[in-house]
């Protein structure tokens, strides 16, 4: 920020942003009362900010008027949270204390703004403070378990923050490289996932723009300048499609309006990624929604009437059955009802639809804000127990005093984006779980003390064993014993939070045993991997795992806590190292903020040491996050990888900025290329002429199988730029038979 007068124009665009807002603010108040005190929030606020300016030169005071044109709009809060989006920054920023505003604007609203200082102040942590990894880390997780306590307390400073959280990424491009990379990996890490959770599915998917905008500009471009040109090629067929649905409905007496959606260059590059296929293979690129107003005296249910319109539909076109998702019967945790189906157009592009209710797509759009709007106003939905469920088992994980602060984060994040799955009781009431989770996991889900007895149970009427896998749609019976105590064995299949925190509490009783059977499981471990456990490795796995106490170390490794996945790369490692950033080299001394400087790989003047990360194996062209560790080592990553975005997330005083030296480099880079397509005689023989004779490349590893006509596969090969990779993947995508190339992970 910085200090200059402002201008006459700057007042004009002030009160420019100011007037749009006072208008939706106008829509939202119940009353001139409520409107007033956003309107002395905002005489507050611009006072309090005049002649303040942003990175971008504008006025500061534009940026929480757009937050609470964000909570307003986009969320759809009162005037309490739009009030305290326009004060948000000004106890952090200027002399005003979280008192002056609570005596001016009352508790709620001043405590709404403290809650959204605590939460400014730990996430620059790391950029104000020079204390140990291990204290920082520490530290900042337990500060962001306070902060996430709101969610239980009072959800609006969450969402306000989100609100903030997307104005800043809109404006990232002021921010420097280094800073902007903490942020957006920060933001994919917790706020996208938070975002996702709450419902806000506007405020996620801009998110995720944002994000590949910056991380990846090349594909972001790519896929954007694709699907502008696919809209206009296929307009007009879509526009055809709509016809005689819009005409049957208005026939069957409905009101409602039908919107086209289109989908975002995010999730059609995730896509593209998670199923290794190119964008031409992106099938569900379009969709349209229908949204209608549900007749409350029709005698029928908003299900009713969303099957009545499904039934209209698939009466005019032809539809997928495997596709068909029934999110009004099955609603997902964050609140989103809908009915999804898949239609086959005339012009033979399958075209999803989604019929929604006016109040599901008011849900659907402004999540869990909208969600406790129309409960206040009387409306219980008959699938509201699947949010204030999921909100309570958040407020479990939040207040158990047994969660290690250096595991937080970690735990928050797997609950924020695991993939759920419904099943149902043997009384047919449905439930929401963890994909992956065992019977077991379900029973203690249902009761801890039906878990704790639990020995056997039927899923579909079979008798199975407590650590079969279950999924979508089960029936489930859990067998229960009187004398049925838990195992210590189970902690090998349990998946859920939930079940394993239980059954870990239960041994804590047996702590003596524990501690030496945790003793024994290190040892053999240790052993099995060629390592003697001298005091040395033992300091550095107690550094790896966050424990000062010996014993503790061990008591949790008996009981389950920690996991020893990892311990060969702990004890190959020369120094102690952070249990998150498992690449980098921890000491006690502080490890100093990072200049905004550009290093430059395999430079040979400066002496440093690259090394290129392995989880992610960038090459030339690619862009790329790095991160010094206190010897100097710098370990570049993509910036997309997912490592990389954990670690720059919770580490920001990390991050460097690296680039590619600007001649072709000698050293040649592993990636692996993926293809599927129609087999044929000398099709193999083709693919590798063509890599080896022409290209000269040097093959690591091929991997090709083909049946019943079809074929797919992997190679591995080395190259030394992207520019050489893309000519490569063009040429074997036009050999006959290929159907499909793509970069894949290795």
């Amino acid at each position: 920020m910085s200090y200059s007068e402002f201008t006459e124009k700057d007042y004009e665009v002030i009160a420019r942003d100011w007037n749009v807002l006072y208008a939706s603010a106008q829509r939202r108040c119940a009353d001139e009362r409520e409107l007033e005190v956003v309107r002395q929030a905002f005489e507050f606020a611009n006072e309090a900010h005049k002649n303040i300016r942003r990175r971008s030169g504008e006025p500061y005071m534009l940026h929480p008027i757009a937050v609470a044109q964000i909570v307003v709009d986009d969320i759809g809060l009162g005037y309490k949270s739009i009030s305290a989006a326009l004060l948000h920054d000004v106890v952090e920023d200027t002399d005003y204390t979280v008192e002056d505003l609570r005596e001016r604007f009352g508790d709620k609203i001043a405590t709404l703004v403290e809650g959204l200082t605590k939460i400014k102040n730990v996430l620059d942590y790391e950029d104000k403070n020079k204390q140990s990894d291990l204290a920082s880390r520490s530290l900042q997780a337990e500060n962001f378990k306070r902060i996430l306590l709101t969610l239980n307390d009072d959800p609006r400073v969450v969402l306000i923050k989100l609100a903030d959280r997307l104005h800043n990424c809109r404006t990232i491009e002021y921010m420097p490289e280094h800073k902007r990379d903490k942020i957006l990996s920060e933001t994919m890490f917790i706020f996208i996932p938070l975002a996702h959770r709450l419902g806000l599915y506007g405020v996620k998917s801009e998110l995720e723009n944002i994000w590949l905008r910056y991380k990846e500009p090349d594909a972001y471009r790519e896929i954007n300048d694709k699907i502008n040109k696919n809209i206009r090629e296929r307009q007009k067929e879509i526009e055809s499609f709509v016809e005689p649905i819009d005409e049957a409905l208005r026939k069957a007496g409905f009101k409602f309006e039908i919107k086209k959606r289109v989908k975002t260059p995010y999730s059609a590059w995730n896509k593209m990624q998670v199923k290794n296929i190119s964008f031409e293979q992106v099938y569900d690129l379009y969709a349209i929604r229908i949204i209608f107003d549900a007749a409350p005296n029709s005698g029928e249910t908003e299900r009713d009437q969303c099957y009545h319109v499904f039934s209209i539909i698939t009466g005019i076109y032809r539809y997928m059955p495997e596709r068909l998702r029934d999110w009004v019967k099955h609603p997902k945790s964050n609140g989103y009802e809908a009915l999804h189906c898949t239609l086959l157009s005339p012009a033979g592009i399958w075209v999803e639809v989604q019929i929604r209710t006016r109040r599901m797509d008011d849900i659907a759009e402004k999540g869990i804000a909208a969600h406790w709007t129309y409960k206040q106003n009387g409306y219980i939905s008959e699938n509201d127990s699947e949010m204030d469920l999921w909100l309570e088992q958040i407020k479990e994980i939040l207040v158990n005093p047994d969660v290690n602060a250096l595991e937080l984060l970690d735990i928050i994040h797997n609950d924020l984006t695991s993939t759920e799955i419904y099943v149902f009781t043997p009384k047919g009431e449905q439930r929401a779980i963890q994909k992956g989770a065992t019977v077991l996991d379900f029973a203690y889900l249902i009761h801890t003390e039906i878990g704790n007895k639990a020995i056997a149970a039927k899923v579909n009427q079979r008798l199975v064993s407590l650590s079969h896998v279950i999924k979508t749609g089960d029936q489930i019976e859990i067998i229960t014993a009187e004398d049925e105590r838990p195992k210590r064995e189970w902690l090998q299949f349990l998946k859920t939070r939930r079940a394993r925190t239980v059954v870990m509490d239960y041994f804590k009783n047996e702590r003596k045993q524990m501690v030496e059977y945790g003793r024994t499981t290190l040892e053999e471990q240790a052993k099995a991997l060629g390592f003697k456990l001298s005091e040395d490795r033992l300091q550095r796995i107690e550094a790896a795992y966050g424990e000062q106490d010996r014993e503790e170390l061990f008591f949790r490794i008996g009981i389950g806590q920690i996991r020893l996945d990892d311990l060969g790369e702990v004890l190959k490692s020369n120094t102690r190292i952070s249990l998150l950033g498992k690449l980098f080299r921890r000491e006690e001394k502080p490890v100093k903020k990072p200049q905004q400087e550009t290093y430059v790989i395999g430079g040979k003047d400066d002496g440093r040491k690259f090394v290129i990360a392995t989880c992610c194996n960038p090459i030339p062209g690619d862009p790329v996050v790095g991160f010094k560790s206190p010897d100097g080592t710098i370990t570049v990553h993509k910036k997309s990888c997912s490592v990389a975005e954990e670690i720059a997330a919770t580490h920001g005083d990390w991050v460097v900025v690296p680039r590619w030296p600007d001649e072709t480099m000698e050293k040649s880079f592993l990636v692996r290329i993926s293809l599927k397509g129609l087999d044929r005689v000398g099709l193999l023989n083709e693919i590798s002429r063509y890599l080896s004779l022409v290209m000269g490349v040097n093959m690591r590893h091929l991997v090709l199988s083909a049946d019943e006509g079809l074929f797919e596969g992997y190679i591995d090969l080395y190259v030394n730029s992207k520019e050489v990779l893309e000519k490569m993947i063009k040429k074997l995508s036009g050999i006959d038979g290929i159907e499909s190339v793509s970069r894949s992970e290795l």
